[in-house]
């Protein structure tokens, strides 16, 4: 199963005015959760409620299915 980010995430929290000091600095994300964001890597739930809450969206906004092509269902 393959999850991806719809949208570049640090983009679209920069456009809401947070910038990756300020989410360190004011202890919204952590250091590793950014590191993860920037390299397209999964997330706890607990951090994609709080994206889906600072960028007032929902998890089918931010997150989709890609099946992969040697992927099959049993």
């Amino acid at each position: 199963m393959a999850l991806q980010f719809k949208v570049n995430i640090l983009e679209a929290l920069k456009g809401k005015g947070y910038t990756t000091y300020k989410l360190r600095k004011d202890n919204i994300l952590s250091q590793s959760t950014l590191q993860k964001l920037r390299e397209g890597k999964g997330l706890a739930w607990e951090n994609i409620e709080r994206l889906c809450a600072l960028l007032d969206c929902q998890p089918g906004d931010l997150l989709e299915y890609v099946k992969e092509a040697a992927e099959t269902v049993q």
